[in-house]
């Protein structure tokens, strides 16, 4: 999406489709001057399919970019491992450092 108003209507309808939906954030990671790493669970069940979020996924993360105290990007992932593995982290089950 480009913009504020795209964003919010994409949101919008996204959880629209959901009951009770809920994204709790776990842990907040500072990835450096202009990065923040956000994970989170997920929790909800579908308004037509009655299918929980959890049958899916649960575990997620978000990647903001902020500049100039505004987020100029915003990177949705709905698999947290996938985020730690782009961002070069890391697994949760690892206890090893961060792959530089």
């Amino acid at each position: 999406w480009k913009g504020l108003a795209a964003m919010t209507e994409s949101w919008r309808s996204q959880v629209s489709a959901w009951e009770e939906f809920h994204a709790v954030a776990d842990e907040h990671r500072e990835l450096d001057d202009e990065r923040v790493l956000v994970l989170l669970c997920r929790s909800g069940r579908g308004k037509t399919s009655g299918l929980e979020v959890g049958q899916v996924r649960t575990k997620g993360a978000h990647v903001f970019h902020v500049r100039g105290g505004k987020v100029t990007r915003f990177v949705v992932y709905l698999d947290r491992e996938r985020a730690l593995a782009d961002l070069g982290l890391a697994s949760e089950g690892d206890a090893s450092e961060p792959n530089s």
